[in-house]
């Protein structure tokens, strides 16, 4: 029998979990009309801004989470993190978003974003194999996502990168407005999947919902909803490019500046990575990496189908998690 305390405790989480998803909705609804209005006054495409300010501002959560694990001793959750929420962006974020409108895919500006997602992961599957991430290979990291960022920002400006944008009446008057409503909106995401991540886990425990268990499914899950409802939003707003951005900038972003950014402030010794990441979890995300990529450049779409077996898939590795922990595995 649950006593006065511990339901007052669950009300409260609940009430967590609602505020999160409100905060995650209106936050996605500015950043992505924000951000579509910067980027046509700037003269960018929607891809790069998906890719970078979007990419950046959904990845927030994880490099929060990721930082505060790595420092209090535990680079296994984040590493789980960043494994967990590519694989949820790719399965759970585009399946989802699919079902809501088909994504065609323009390969302007895909092959190369696309080509870099699958190195930063191949990167992400060496230095695991070889069980650390140093402080220098963490610079190198953040510094090769930083000149890729910069490389992008002045093909656009010089006019390599082709702009294709309606003109269309805004609410925003000038583009310092719509810069303050962008910055606003990405810390709603911030907060909001803050909330809910922190109400999810407080509702998981008192259900009781083994600790391991939360951090495997909730933590990854939650760190990628920013991602999600900014996505299923601008699908609402049929902005593809921004879409396809928003997940390639963000599975970047998780490897070279999370992961980058965490062995900075602490380097990742030998002996840390679980042996079932170097197993099992980094070829599932290498895998599914590619068979994104593939999709991009031959199927050039995510329609409702693909994106109904995304889901399935994804369900699928989470029952995985939970069917691995309940035979005594840790899975990350």
């Amino acid at each position: 029998m649950i006593d006065l305390t511990t339901l007052e405790l669950f009300i409260l989480a609940t009430g967590a979990l609602g505020l999160g998803i409100i905060m995650l909705l209106k936050g996605g609804t500015w950043t992505i009309d924000a951000a579509v209005y910067v980027a046509r006054k700037a003269h960018m495409s929607p891809m790069l801004i998906g890719f970078t300010i979007v990419a950046f501002g959904t990845s927030l959560p994880e490099l929060i989470v990721s930082v505060n694990a790595n420092l209090t001793g535990l680079p296994g959750i984040a590493i789980g993190n960043v494994i967990g929420s590519n694989i949820a962006n790719i399965l759970l974020v585009l399946g989802a978003t699919a079902t809501v409108t088909t994504l065609v895919v323009v390969p302007r500006d895909i092959v190369r974003d696309s080509v870099v997602m699958i190195l930063a992961t191949v990167l992400m599957t060496v230095l695991i194999l070889d069980d650390q991430i140093s402080r220098l290979a963490g610079i190198g990291m953040v510094g090769v996502l930083l000149a890729y960022v910069i490389w992008q920002y002045r093909l656009a400006k010089s006019g390599k990168i082709t702009v294709e944008m309606d003109v269309e009446d805004s609410d925003y008057k000038n583009v310092w407005m719509a810069v303050s409503f962008l910055f606003l909106g990405l810390v709603f995401i911030a907060l909001g999947a803050e909330f809910l991540v922190r109400g999810a886990k407080v509702c998981a425990e008192i259900i009781g919902v083994p600790d391991a268990v939360i951090g495997l499914s909730i933590i990854a899950l939650g760190t990628s909803l920013p991602e999600l409802s900014t996505c299923v939003i601008a699908a609402m707003r049929r902005q593809t490019d921004l879409i396809i951005g928003n997940i390639l900038g963000s599975n970047v972003f998780n490897i070279l500046m999370i992961l980058g950014v965490a062995s900075i402030v602490k380097p990742i010794a030998g002996g840390q990575i679980a042996e079932q990441v170097a197993k099992v979890d980094i070829w599932v995300v290498l895998a599914i990496s590619v068979i994104f990529a593939l999709l991009l450049f031959f199927y050039r779409k995510i329609d409702r189908a693909v994106g109904i077996v995304f889901i399935l898939l994804y369900i699928l590795y989470i029952a995985a998690i939970y069917a691995l922990y309940l035979q005594g595995t840790t899975f990350i």
